[in-house]
C-alpha cells in the first residue's frame, strides 16, 4: 500500500471513530438539593467537623448521582453551596476549603488522592463520577496561598474562591471555575482578577460553566456562547426568587432561549427562603423543571437534549420599530418592580393594543383575555435604565404583568397567583440590544412550555391559549455596555443603597 493511500485510510478510520464516539443527543440530570446546614456559620469549626458536615451532604448527592446514572444520565449538575451551605465569614469557611489544581495537571483524585495534599471532597466526587460512569458537576471552595507583599493578596495571605468543579466519567478533573460576579454577602470569597472562561469538550457537545449571579453579566456568561461557542451551560446556583421577573425557572429558561443554548440549572432547595427552581432548558422550550415551596425534599430531574442545539437569529427591534404609537396617549402611571421605576399603562378591556414608552424603549402589546375580571388588574410596563441595588446593570424590559391588587401602585409588586388566562398575546419592543430573554410565567410560578414562540422579527407571541392564569409575559433585555454608564446619578445610587439597607437585608441572599 502506498504511503498516500495508507494515510487516506488512516484519516478515514479516525473520522469514523470520531463519529462513532460522538452523540447527537444526551441525557442531562440536575439535582435540587436540600442542604444540611451547619449549626452556625459565624463560629469556627475544626476541619474534621467541617468534613463530617460535607460528607452528610455528599451522602445525599451520592444518592442522586447513582440514581441519575442508573437512568442513563451522561452528566449531572448539583447546586452552588450544596456541600456546606452559605453565609460564612472568611475564617469560618476556611476549614471547608481544599486546594483545587488546574485541570491541566491531568489528575484523577480517585486514583491518586494525595497528589495535591489532603483533598477528601475532590476524591469522593471523583470516585462518584468514575464508579458511576457519569460527569459530575459540583460547587465547593478553593484556597490559594499568596504573598501578603502583593497588593492584590488579602491580609490573611490566601485567596478563597467560590468554585465549580467537573469530573468526567473516568473521574478526571476536567474543569475548575472561580466565580467572577460575587453576590453581596459573599465576603468569604475573592473574585478572580480577570474573568475565567472555562470550557471542556465531551462526546456530547462543548460545555461552559458559570455560577449564579454571573448569569446577569456579560463575562463570562455571554462570552462563553458568543466567543467560545459552547453548546450547553452548566449552572450551579443558590437562587432566591424575586418576582415578577427573576424567579429561577422563569429567568434561567429565558436565558437559554435568548442565547440559544442548553442550560442545566441546579438550585438549592430551601422553601422558607424562596430558594427553589431547577431545570433542564433547551433553546426552544424547557425539557424539565421543578418549583416546590411546599415540601422539604430534594428533587432529581432528567431529560434528553440535543448535543448541538440549533438556534435562529432574532432581530429584537425589527417588528416594534414599524409599529406606530397611538395618536392619543393612554393614561400612564409610575410604579416600582424590584426597586426600578417602570412606566405602566393599565389594560382596561378584554382585548386591545397598547404602547408604553420609557426613554429609548417603546413596548407594544396586542392581547385578548378569556374574560376581564373585576378583581384583577393587568398592566403593560416599560423600563429603560440602570438598576443599582444588589448590583449595577442596565436593563430594558417590556412586561405584561398582573398587579398585586386592583390598586395601580401595586403593579410590579411580587405576586405568585392569578386567575386570568389569555387567549392570545404578542409583545415586542424597540430594544437597543441583541440580548433579550423571553419570559412567560403562569400562576403558582409555572412555566408554559410549547405555548409561545419568538419570531425572527422580535415578537414574543402565544401559540395557543395559555394553559393557566398569567403572572407575566416579559422581554427582559440587557445592555451590558451601559452597566457602568458615566451619567449614572450618584444620588440615585446613594438612594438605592439606602433602600437596600432598609429593605433588602431580610432577603440578602435573594439571588446567589
Amino acid at each position: 500500500m502506498s504511503a498516500s493511500r495508507w494515510l487516506a485510510c488512516a484519516v478515514l478510520s479516525a473520522f469514523c471513530v470520531l463519529r462513532a464516539s460522538s452523540l447527537d443527543t444526551f441525557v442531562a440530570a440536575v439535582y435540587e438539593h436540600a442542604v444540611i446546614l451547619p449549626s452556625s456559620t459565624l463560629l469556627p469549626v475544626s476541619h474534621s467537623e467541617a468534613l463530617a458536615l460535607m460528607n452528610r451532604n455528599l451522602d445525599l448527592l451520592e444518592g442522586a448521582i447513582v440514581a441519575a446514572a442508573k437512568q442513563g444520565a451522561h452528566i449531572i449538575v448539583t447546586p452552588e453551596d450544596g456541600i456546606y451551605g452559605m453565609h460564612f465569614t472568611r475564617d469560618t469557611i476556611y476549614p471547608y476549603l481544599e486546594d483545587i489544581p488546574d485541570p491541566q495537571v491531568n489528575w484523577i483524585p480517585c486514583d491518586n488522592a494525595d497528589r495535591f495534599g489532603y483533598t477528601p471532597v475532590q476524591e469522593r466526587l471523583s470516585c462518584l463520577a468514575k464508579n458511576n460512569s457519569i460527569y459530575v458537576v459540583a460547587n465547593m471552595g478553593d484556597k490559594k496561598p499568596c504573598n501578603t507583599s502583593d497588593p492584590q493578596c488579602p491580609p490573611d495571605g490566601r485567596f478563597q474562591y467560590n468554585t465549580d468543579v467537573v469530573f468526567d466519567s473516568l473521574g478526571k478533573l476536567v474543569a475548575r471555575y472561580h466565580k467572577q460576579n460575587l453576590f453581596m454577602g459573599e465576603e468569604q470569597f475573592n473574585a478572580p482578577v480577570e474573568p475565567e472562561f472555562v470550557t471542556f469538550n465531551t462526546p456530547f457537545g462543548k460545555f461552559g460553566i458559570f455560577t449564579c449571579f454571573d448569569v446577569l453579566f456579560h463575562d463570562p456568561a455571554v462570552s462563553l456562547v458568543t466567543k467560545f461557542q459552547v453548546d450547553t451551560i452548566l449552572f450551579p446556583t443558590a437562587w432566591m426568587d424575586v418576582l415578577p421577573h427573576l424567579a429561577a425557572i422563569e429567568f434561567h429558561s429565558a436565558w437559554a432561549m435568548g442565547m440559544g443554548v442548553n442550560f442545566l440549572a441546579a438550585n438549592i432547595h430551601n422553601p422558607l427562603r424562596r430558594m427553589t427552581g431547577s431545570g433542564i432548558y433547551a433553546p426552544d422550550s424547557p425539557r424539565a423543571f421543578h418549583y416546590d415551596r411546599k415540601t422539604d425534599e430534594g428533587k432529581l430531574l432528567l431529560a434528553q437534549l440535543e448535543s448541538q442545539p440549533r438556534h435562529s437569529a432574532v432581530n429584537w427591534t425589527a417588528y416594534a420599530s414599524g409599529v406606530d404609537a397611538p395618536a392619543t396617549g393612554n393614561q400612564e402611571f409610575q410604579s416600582v418592580a424590584f426597586f426600578d421605576e417602570f412606566t405602566f399603562v393599565e389594560l382596561k378591556g378584554i382585548a386591545g393594543n397598547y404602547t408604553v414608552c420609557q426613554n429609548d424603549l417603546c413596548c407594544h402589546l396586542s392581547y385578548r383575555m378569556t374574560e376581564k375580571r373585576s378583581d384583577e388588574v393587568y398592566a403593560l410596563g416599560a423600563f429603560d435604565g440602570l438598576h443599582t441595588v444588589e448590583g449595577q446593570y442596565h436593563l430594558q424590559i417590556c412586561t405584561l404583568l398582573k398587579c398585586k391588587t386592583t390598586s395601580l401602585h401595586t403593579c410590579g409588586s411580587s405576586v405568585d397567583t392569578a386567575s386570568t388566562t389569555f387567549e392570545m398575546f404578542s409583545l415586542s419592543g424597540t430594544f437597543g440590544t441583541q440580548y433579550v430573554f423571553p419570559e412567560v410565567l403562569l400562576s403558582e410560578v409555572k412555566l408554559a412550555p410549547g405555548e409561545f414562540q419568538v419570531s425572527s422579527d422580535g415578537r414574543l407571541f402565544s401559540l395557543k391559549p395559555t394553559s393557566g392564569p398569567v403572572l407575566t409575559v416579559t422581554l427582559f433585555g440587557r445592555l451590558y455596555g451601559k452597566d457602568w454608564a458615566s451619567n449614572a446619578s450618584s444620588d440615585l445610587i446613594t438612594h438605592s443603597l439606602m433602600l437596600l439597607m432598609l429593605i433588602m437585608i431580610p432577603i440578602i441572599h435573594y439571588l446567589c
